[in-house]
Parts: C-alpha cells; structure tokens; sequence
C-alpha cells in the first residue's frame, strides 16, 4: 500500500535529537527550545515566536492571548478540519462560517463582510492543503472593522501570498508540526506574530500563567502548552530544509499534473497567478464526467494499492455542532461539494517518482483511460 503521507527524516534531525538525550535536556525548558521559536518567527516574517505542543494548542493559544471569550464570534471558512472551529469553541467564542472559493477551497474574502456583526472579534483564515488564502482583501476588512486576523497556516509552511510567507501576514499566525506536515516535530504547534506584547501573553499563558516575578502565583486561567526540547531539535533539522521540501512537493504536484492530466472526470488542483502553493496534499476533485462516484475512485485505488484521504467534513454538517443547534439552515454549496467530490492522493515528502508513476497508473486503470 503506498501511503498517503510519510516524512522524511535524517543525520541532522537524529543528530539534534541526540544531543538532547545526551544532555538531559529533554522538557520544554532546553536551549532549542528558543532557537526553533526564533529561528521560524524569523523564516515567517515575524518577530516572535511561542511554541506550543500541537497546531490546535497554537490556534487556541492564539485566540486567548487575543482575550476572545463567551458572547464573541470568530469567521472562519465552512471548510477545514474541525480543529479551527475547536479553538474558538474552547474559548467561549462561537464560530461563524463563510463558503469557499471554488478555485481554491479556501475561505471567499468576498463573503466574509456580510457575516460581521457587532459581536465580531477575529477573522480565521485557513491556507488549505498548502494553498494561500487571498490575503488583502481579508486584511482590508480586518482594518476597517478593528479586527484581528488569526492565520492558520498548519498545512502551508513556507507558501508565498504575493511573495510573502503565510502565518506572518495577519495579526498572529498558527502552525502545526504533525508528522504530515512539511516541517515536522511529531507534534507540535508555533504561534507567530510581530506584537510583542500578544507575544507575552501567549507566552505566559502556555505556562500556566504565572505572575510575573511570582512563581507559583497566578491571577488567571493559563494552559500547559510546552513543546519539549527534543521536538524543538527534531524542528530546527527540519527547517533547515524547508526550500528542499518545498521544492520536493512542487515537483510532486508538477509529475502529478503531467501524469494526469489527460484524465476526464478528474479536476486538478489550480495555483493562483498570486500564490506559490506548497501542495501540502495533492487534492483532486471528482467531476460528473468521470461517470463515478468520489467514493468509488477511492475504493478502486484502495483494491489497487494506493491510499487516499478524503477532504474534509464541512462544520455546518459536522454533528457535535448540529446536537448544539448551531448552523441550523445554513447552507454552504461550494464547500459542500468540495467534501463530496474531494480527495487526496499520496503526498508525503517521502514518496518516489515510481510510487507516483504507480498511483497515476491506478488512478487512470479506474476512471477508465
């Protein structure tokens, strides 16, 4: 079976990694700690950097330090995977969901304004499956209402929204290091932003809030959100390598685009004349034409040895928010039929130009070409 997703790992990572155990320094209060939070704030364009032990932590962390709480709302895309909406939740917030752009799957900046209301707090933009959100419209309305932009960019390490890196273009921006991501810590999340006194305070919130100057006094709720020192080494060997990894999956998507393009009832992923997409997944669509279901091409490929994931299920459907009777009536079209149709094929860092020959051969043996 070839896998959707395998990283790719090292010398370096297995070298840092090592050093940590040789020198006890394996918490969250060891030296890489800081160099990974540092070393990435500055890949990404920011100041500061607050590491965190995983990308739904991060996003939290974000909103808390942002002060979000009950009576609040956070717009977010209908499309993601449903720890966004997790985050704002934990909050006491609630999230208010917007379609997707049928190009990208990402979050439409041109519905975003109508779903305002005086009760907005954040604007949550999702770089889905490495893609960029179009950024300037959102940050346009973000400015004329005083609202705070909060990136999640888990899944678009390294991509480019007009030459810029994403997860440093809003007020703070979240990462995760999941095994599947570009840069990976096992788990592991970053929060990035260059307000430093937002930076503080997520800080001292994700160790437990302790009064400044007064350990072990606390005056506020905080979270135990350390990343450790042996995930902040296996970070900074990885982001050492980000452009390589980058160009890997781009060659990834480029030998995918070639192999299949020549297969009716498949929609490719497009890539905005703004953006450099870091094709996190290879994420295709089933279209009428190919006289089969989403679910049927999965299955097939599945009996041929390729495994595949579908895209995600649209919070408006997704039934934890339905027994709460949120998004009663709401209905979301484009994002809809983004979870209907869509599916990614292997994508890993790891894979072979024989293991994508070999999916672009099954996928072509069951759509019948």
């Amino acid at each position: 079976m070839i896998p959707v997703n395998v990283p790719r790992l090292g010398a370096r990572e297995r070298e840092l990694v090592l050093e940590c155990l040789e020198t006890s320094w394996i918490s969250g209060r060891g030296p890489y700690v800081s160099r990974f939070e540092a070393e990435f704030a500055r890949y990404c364009g920011a100041r500061y950097g607050v590491s965190t032990p995983t990308g739904t932590t991060a996003l939290h962390l974000a909103l808390a330090a942002l002060g979000l709480g009950p009576g609040d709302e956070v717009i977010m895309p209908a499309l993601t995977i449903i720890s966004c909406a997790f985050a704002i939740v934990y909050t006491g917030a609630r999230p208010v969901l917007v379609d997707s752009d049928p190009l990208t799957g990402n979050l439409d900046p041109a519905q975003v304004e109508a779903r305002i209301t005086p009760r907005t707090r954040a604007i949550m933009p999702v770089h889905l499956y490495g893609h960029p959100v179009d950024m300037d419209p959102l940050l346009e309305i973000a400015r004329r209402h005083n609202l705070a932009v909060v990136e999640d960019a888990a899944e678009a390490h390294g991509a480019l929204y007009r030459g810029r890196v994403v997860g440093g273009l809003g007020t703070i921006g979240c990462f995760s290091f999941y095994a599947n991501k570009l840069i990976t810590t096992g788990e592991g999340g970053m929060v990035v932003t260059s307000d430093e006194a937002l930076a503080g305070r997520a800080d001292r919130l994700k160790e437990l809030a302790h009064i400044p100057g007064r350990r072990f006094l606390h005056d506020e709720i905080g979270f135990n959100y350390q990343m450790t020192n042996l995930q902040a080494a296996l970070g900074l060997a990885q982001l050492e390598r980000i452009e390589e990894f980058i160009t890997k999956k781009r060659w990834m998507a480029d030998l995918y685009r070639e192999l299949l393009a020549d297969v009716p009832g498949l929609l490719l992923p497009s890539e905005a004349p703004w953006a450099r997409s870091v094709y996190w997944m290879y994420a295709v669509r089933v279209t009428p034409e190919a006289g089969l279901s989403r679910d049927q091409v999965m299955s097939g490929l599945r009996e041929r040895g390729v495994d595949t994931r579908t895209f995600f299920t649209p919070m408006h459907q997704q039934p934890v928010f339905q027994r709460r009777g949120w998004f009663a009536g709401e209905r979301y079209p484009v994002a809809e039929e983004l979870a209907q149709t869509g599916f990614y094929l292997p994508s890993g860092l790891a894979i072979t130009e024989e293991q994508i020959q070999t999916v672009c051969a099954a996928v072509k043996d069951v759509m019948g070409r």
